[in-house]
């Protein structure tokens, strides 16, 4: 089906994935000035005219985070002074979303004040994937489109894992969705209960569910340093585990992550391209990325044309 009157513009943060995007859909990305003026300030100047359009900006929040954040905020602002129709964020990996919570005092709910951000620069809608706590979702005044990884993960795990496989959730709060994916895939669950001892540290204490002489795949929204995933992989290891993998969305692999991950038993780690490798990963063997574009030019084709979007929120088979 023929698309008419949308645009679709990207930041600096994923390139690959925007012009993967605009291929599924047959479309040109559309053409802006992205860069910073001599100081560090981000300068933008959208060169087409976008007067009607249903506009999409991809972007994703991954590292240098603040900048492409407020190269988002600077395009949306862009547009919407341009007269753009619709004006929808599509950030694949959504930054500061750890932070939702006051989970101590005087500490600040950031996932809050991006979406006030995002809502307040001009956004319309908000187009994401596994955002790391759902409740996220209700920060928004605007709707919030929540995808999930499981319609590119769950091919690629029947394909290469086998049938003796254990669902492995890293903590209580990705029980859900391991559950969710064992019951898909005829798989046993298992769950890693773990003391946090800091924000990107955590002590693994034991493992709940039998993992003996199964393929363990370690199920999680995403992987910042992989010290968690390091230890988990140790700890399933210990219990026995024939095999370890790991299938996550989000590759942030921020601090001495690849080195944790090529010192861990895990045999692979799987990830979307919601963010892009950087270099160091890019040459670990273990590491094996798989695209999430064509779910995302799904969901952008389903908004543009008013098409419940509804199956693709769903865990798939």
């Amino acid at each position: 089906m023929a698309m008419y009157g949308v645009k679709i513009f990207t930041g600096n943060s994923n390139v690959q994935l925007a012009e993967n995007i605009c291929r599924n859909l047959g479309l040109p990305l559309g053409k802006a000035l992205v860069s910073t003026f001599s100081d560090g300030e981000i300068r933008v100047e959208i060169q087409e005219n976008v007067r009607g359009a249903d506009v999409f900006v991809i972007q994703s929040g991954s590292h240098p985070v603040n900048d492409h954040l407020m190269e988002l905020l600077v395009m949306i602002d862009a547009l919407k002074r341009a007269s753009a129709r619709r004006i929808t964020a599509v950030m694949p990996y959504y930054s500061y979303a750890r932070q939702d919570r006051k989970n101590k005092p005087r500490v600040p709910i950031t996932a809050r004040l991006v979406a006030d951000l995002l809502s307040r620069a001009g956004a319309n809608r908000i187009l994401t994937m596994d955002l790391h706590a759902g409740q996220i979702q209700g920060f928004f005044d605007i709707p919030v489109d929540n995808l999930y990884a499981s319609p590119v993960l769950l091919p690629y795990i029947k394909e290469h894992f086998g049938n003796n496989i254990v669902i492995v959730s890293p903590d209580a709060g990705g029980v859900p969705r391991a559950r969710a994916y064992a019951n898909i895939l005829n798989a046993g669950l298992a769950l890693i209960d773990k003391r946090r001892l800091d924000a990107n540290k955590a002590e693994v204490m034991h493992i709940i569910g039998d993992v003996k002489d199964k393929t363990a795949i370690i199920l999680d929204d995403m992987v910042d340093t992989a010290g968690t995933l390091k230890e988990a992989a140790s700890a399933l290891k210990n219990k026995g585990a024939k095999t370890i993998h790991a299938c996550v969305t989000h590759a942030v692999l921020s601090g001495n992550a690849v080195n944790n991950i090529q010192d861990s038993p895990i045999e692979t780690l799987v990830v979307t391209d919601t963010i892009p490798l950087r270099p160091q990963a890019v040459l670990c063997p273990k590491i094996k990325v798989i695209s999430a574009a064509r779910l995302f030019s799904e969901a952008i084709k389903g908004i543009h044309n008013e098409d419940s979007i509804s199956s693709l929120f769903e865990i798939q088979h």
